[in-house]
């Protein structure tokens, strides 16, 4: 089997990685990818949204699965390009089509989903720049904090989290008016804050049937404490000490049955993955919010504990069989990540930095973000540039693994957090 993965992250890699170990594999692409997927595949330099070129490649290296890694051309609709096209109609394509990636696409349409099929969530309201004064209005009936989300896709940036009314009332217009997010912040949601503590909940389904992946934990912002700026994500812990089993069986019963049933009941068809985004609230799940696709740095310890070959398991998406598939998961070993960023991330940063010392790192799995090849040498070429992935019994042991494998490499100006795992 030939299979193309768009994307260039860490997700991207750690996919790469997995399916490379399948023994139904014969050629493996990513496009773009990066250093690391250079190792392991066949980079093709197009854009994941340069739906011409990748329909070039894929009849060119008879590709018989494409496995869509970011939101951007899911929500611009290559699933439908493909099912449109009497040359790719036949190809599986791993990501859903563009209403159901709306799910992401639009934080208004997500709400109204949840709505409807009694999924539990915050309150909210929506407002365009015409209902400046009614959001006002709705701020001043909230208690702080205040929660502003832009509607469309601002690249994990359009969420705000506020004290101060007066502060909340200003980003609302700078959002709405002055276009801070540029299209996506044409419409805002303003949602009730939620005080808990958040998890992943990553959903594999072909439509009809679904397999619930290992949940995770990630850390978004770019300080030590959850504080600073909000970024990518820093570092991802799997699996979740407070998501016991009651706790994912409520998860399962309240949040995955009715979203897979809603999908159906509102006849949007969806094949792929499905990122539940999760807080627990005085021990209830709610949800924040939903992506079409799997997280990064999420991936990096999701997909290392899932012992099937991924292959096969994609392969039953195809004909609806996903429940004849028996998901086997390391539920021995703990995997934990922990990014490396360039210096002055998730602001201006330089790239084409070289990055020492990667032959050193035996004890752990590097998983390539932002890097790329320039003559011999790997070079930085993102924000985030290395996950260092490690497993261990706890994860507390998997965590001193990867810091002692950050010792190993090296490139100038990297910054990792020290404290991921620090409120479990």
């Amino acid at each position: 089997m030939n299979i193309l993965i768009l994307g260039s992250g860490g997700r991207e890699h750690a996919l790469a990685w997995k399916i490379a170990q399948s023994p139904i594999l014969n050629n493996l692409f990513v496009a773009p990818g990066n250093a690391g997927t250079d190792e392991i595949a066949e980079n093709i330099l197009i854009s994941v949204n340069d739906f011409d070129s990748i329909k070039k490649v894929v009849l060119t290296k008879s590709v018989d699965m494409v496995l869509v890694g970011p939101e951007d051309p899911l929500v611009n609709g290559i699933h439908d390009f493909f099912l449109n096209d009497k040359e790719l109609e036949d190809i599986l394509v791993v990501g859903p089509q563009k209403l159901a990636a709306t799910l992401e696409g639009s934080k208004e349409f997500a709400k109204e989903f949840m709505m409807r099929h009694n999924i539990p969530t915050a309150a909210y309201q929506s407002f365009g720049k015409d209902d400046l004064e009614k959001g006002y209005r709705f701020l001043e009936s909230l208690t702080p904090p205040y929660v502003l989300k832009a509607d469309g896709l601002a690249a994990g940036k359009g969420v705000l989290i506020l004290n101060n009314l007066n502060e909340a009332k200003e980003e609302l217009k700078t959002m709405l008016v002055d276009a801070k997010f540029g299209a996506a912040s044409a419409k805002v949601v303003i949602e009730e804050f939620l005080d808990g503590i958040e998890l992943s909940c990553f959903v594999l389904t072909d439509g009809t049937n679904y397999k619930i992946l290992p949940e995770a934990k990630d850390y978004k912002r770019i300080g030590e404490g959850d504080t600073g700026l909000n970024t990518g994500g820093m570092g991802a812990i799997s699996p979740v000490p407070f998501a016991d089993r009651a706790f994912m069986d409520k998860v399962e019963e309240r949040i995955v049955k009715p979203t897979i049933e809603g999908l159906k009941k509102d006849d949007i068809p969806y094949v792929g993955f499905i990122f539940i985004g999760l807080i627990k609230v005085a021990g209830e799940p709610k949800v924040i919010e939903y992506n079409v696709r799997m997280g990064d740095p999420e991936t990096e310890v999701v997909i290392p504990r899932i012992k099937n070959d991924l292959v096969t398991v994609f392969e039953s998406l195809k004909n609806q069989s996903l429940n004849e598939i028996n998901l086997e998961i390391d539920d021995d070993r703990a995997a934990v990540t922990v990014m490396t960023v360039s210096g002055g991330y998730p602001e201006t940063y330089e790239k084409g930095k070289e990055i020492t010392g990667l032959e050193n790192t035996n004890d752990s799995i590097l998983f390539h973000a932002g890097t790329t090849k320039k003559e011999d040498k790997v070079v930085t070429n993102g924000g985030r540039v290395i996950a260092v992935t490690s497993y261990g019994e706890s994860f507390k042991e998997a965590l001193s693994t990867s810091y002692k494998s950050l010792n190993q490499f090296d490139f100038e100006g990297r910054y990792y957090r020290k404290d991921i795992g620090f409120d479990l």
